[in-house]
């Protein structure tokens, strides 16, 4: 008995806003609540939590007219869901909450900046740019290990969130520095899964691969994961337990995996079955992903995770059955090449010339696909909405985000080659 409600004030305590509000404090980031129109609608679209605590989880910013036309905004329980009324009522209630988002002042410049690169670091803008540049660049025996445990990882986590459905941080008393996450809910922390599961894959697929200080790798791989999971306390986004949960979630998968990524490599290059498989899989898992009853980014994004996953995959196994690997040669381990002017500028070359293509891809892919789409099922071309239909959303972002992890593991080395870049 004992055992558990302490085990219970524990984990209530790790879910306190007011916890991420004071290491927001601690690190000179201060909110601002400012008595404007309707100050009690604090809640931005997605939080659904109520400011008294556990017992009002439930509790919502609604909204009223006033006689006088004035706004005010009213704690609402009855709905659980902020956006089931956005969704109805797009100019009520989404227009105060967004009003209210309240204002908050930066008294250390240096880790406001640090934090909101280290937050950029689990964004896609990261895995788009680092993944092929990996691959282009350095060697693509450790970004075959990076895409598979990534994909897993965050395939995982983002149906996580939507199973426990577990609110973000309120705010008040949290400062919010994003807006584009917050209609998906918080735990576990993505964020932190990712950076943890990015991070530790380079450093466990490489440190036999290569001459370097292990001591060293383990230290940066470290700081990186734990930049980035602060970055999404000091963001706001989630509370001190998601980021836990997060990094926990992913030292265990990935313990448990580790065991097996040579054979699963082996047949992901070598099996007949493998493109059938990295096709079929992954669009089935994006189309079954767990339902929401309002729309939410997290089934989107993760279409386009297991999207670039699965095209990739197929590109591998592709260029392996061409005897094309483009992995360093001679023996293990390898010296890591001093970087001369040459290096790099090649480097460079190839890294611009391989996201020209990669974007070029998705502008035709995205359009080609979402016209055969609403043709099929009779859309009106301009709209927009229509792209948050499931029959929808995940073939036209599985096609685009496949097409850019097949051109980038094949199309581009090969226009590499012909440029003689490599």
């Amino acid at each position: 008995g004992e055992g558990k409600e302490m085990i219970n004030s524990v984990l209530q305590s790790l879910q306190d806003p007011h916890l991420v509000a004071s290491f927001q404090r601690c690190c000179g980031l201060f909110i601002q609540i400012e008595e404007r129109l309707g100050a009690g609608c604090s809640n931005a679209p997605g939080n659904a939590s109520g400011s008294q605590g556990l017992a009002e989880r439930a509790g919502v910013a609604g909204s009223s007219e006033r006689p006088n036309g004035e706004r005010r905004c009213k704690i609402n329980g009855s709905h659980p869901h902020l956006y089931v009324q956005d969704r109805k009522d797009p100019h009520g209630v989404g227009e105060c909450a967004a009003k209210e988002r309240p204002g908050y002042a930066v008294k250390n410049y240096f880790l406001y900046y640090l934090f909101r690169f280290a937050a950029a670091l689990g964004r896609e803008i990261f895995y788009i740019t680092f993944l092929p540049f990996t691959y282009w660049n350095f060697d693509p025996f450790v970004t075959r290990r990076l895409v598979g445990v990534w994909a897993i990882v965050m395939y995982l986590g983002q149906a996580s969130k939507d199973i426990i459905k577990w609110p973000r941080p309120l705010s008040p008393p949290v400062v919010k520095l994003e807006t584009r996450v917050d209609a998906e809910y918080g735990m576990p922390s993505t964020h932190a899964m990712a950076a943890t599961a990015i991070s530790f894959t380079f450093l466990m697929a490489t440190m036999y691969r290569y001459k370097y200080s292990v001591a060293f790798g383990l230290m940066a791989s470290t700081v990186l994961s734990a930049l980035v999971s602060l970055s999404r306390l000091y963001t706001g986004m989630h509370t001190v337990l998601d980021v836990i949960c997060g990094v926990l979630i992913t030292a265990v998968l990935m313990t448990l995996t580790y065991p097996f990524w040579d054979i699963l490599d082996n047949f992901q290059l070598t099996s007949p079955l493998t493109p059938i498989i990295a096709i079929v899989m992954p669009f089935f898992m994006s189309y079954t992903y767990p339902e929401l009853d309002h729309y939410s980014p997290t089934r989107g994004d993760t279409t386009i995770i297991l999207g670039v996953a699965s095209g990739c995959t197929v590109g591998f196994w592709m260029n392996y059955q061409h005897g094309r690997t483009y992995e360093p040669t001679g023996s293990l381990p390898f010296e890591i090449p001093s970087i001369t002017l040459q290096i790099v500028s090649l480097a460079i070359a190839r890294f611009l010339i391989g996201i020209i293509v990669l974007v070029a891809t998705r502008q035709v892919v995205k359009t080609l696909s979402l016209k055969v789409l609403y043709a099929w099922f009779d859309v009106a071309g301009h709209d927009m909405q229509a792209r948050k239909r499931l029959e929808i959303e995940v073939p036209y972002k599985f096609a685009t985000y496949s097409s850019i992890g097949f051109n980038a593991t094949v199309v581009v080395p090969l226009l590499h080659q012909l440029l003689e870049l490599l």
